[in-house]
């Protein structure tokens, strides 16, 4: 089977723009020898007689393209997150083999980190990966997205400025409200007013002002709109979610409010 048809039938919009093009020039004649192996990270969509069945969900796609999409997103974005700082440091990789595992299970490990050991040897240009990004993946989606990227930064315990940086290129190139781009950095770049950042608000909002806030980020975030990612995103967003109520918890117990 030739290297066009599998990324059209595997990797759905990705195909088509630079994140096909990326892959494409890494994978081309490796994927029509390995055509099982392929199959075991990304699946076909393809129903047991033979058809392909598609859903709705965002941007029309099936939750299975859905999936397959947020990861290689997250593999393309993981590779100029990791490369940051100038080093590619275990932990920062274990954290994106530990995502592939959870949702496409072990067999799936080997090959996608292949990926991304050849990701890591290209140039990514974030704006034109990112906006291919932004027009096929819903705002949810792209959030949590970033969240993963996030906490791949902070997996060697060290938060760099030049990491922070790099994230807040993709979130311009994905599209993010800044304040939510800033909300999700905050949860690992820890700053004195981190909290209130998390929240979306400055330190001198009104003790109302902060309880709206919270709802409002509460009802933002919940887990339940990237349900169709998988139980596993489902559970990241659940600590994202938790991060929220603990940053809501802090200032409460600064200012005495009930």
């Amino acid at each position: 089977m030739g290297s066009a048809k599998w990324i059209a039938g595997f990797l759905g919009w990705a195909a088509f723009g630079p994140i096909g093009g990326l892959l494409g020039f890494l994978f081309g004649a490796y994927v029509d020898r390995n055509f099982d192996a392929v199959k075991t990270i990304f699946g076909t969509g393809e129903e047991a007689d033979g058809t392909w069945q598609r859903t709705t969900g965002s941007r029309g796609y099936t939750p299975g393209e859905q999936r397959n999409s947020f990861m290689v997103s997250l593999l393309v974005l993981s590779s100029a997150v990791i490369k940051a700082d100038g080093k590619v440091t275990q932990q920062e990789l274990n954290h994106v083999r530990e995502f592939i595992r959870q949702n496409f299970g072990d067999n799936a490990v080997d090959e996608a980190m292949r990926v991304l050991e050849g990701l890591n040897r290209q140039n990514v240009d974030l704006y034109s990966v990112g906006g291919q990004i932004a027009d096929n993946m819903n705002y949810s989606q792209r959030l949590q997205l970033f969240h993963y990227l996030a906490q791949i930064a902070m997996a060697d315990g060290d938060f760099s400025k030049s990491e922070k940086d790099v994230l807040d290129t993709i979130s311009v190139a994905i599209r993010l409200i800044r304040s939510d781009a800033q909300s999700v950095i905050s949860m690992y770049y820890r700053e004195a007013d981190s909290a209130y950042k998390i929240l979306e608000i400055s330190p001198d909002a009104t003790d109302e002002e902060v309880k709206s806030a919270y709802r409002r980020m509460a009802m933002k975030n919940h887990p339940d709109k990237v349900a169709t990612l998988g139980p596993e995103v489902q559970k990241a967003a659940a600590e994202k979610f938790r991060k929220i109520q603990e940053a809501y918890e802090t200032i409460k117990k600064e200012r005495g409010m009930n």
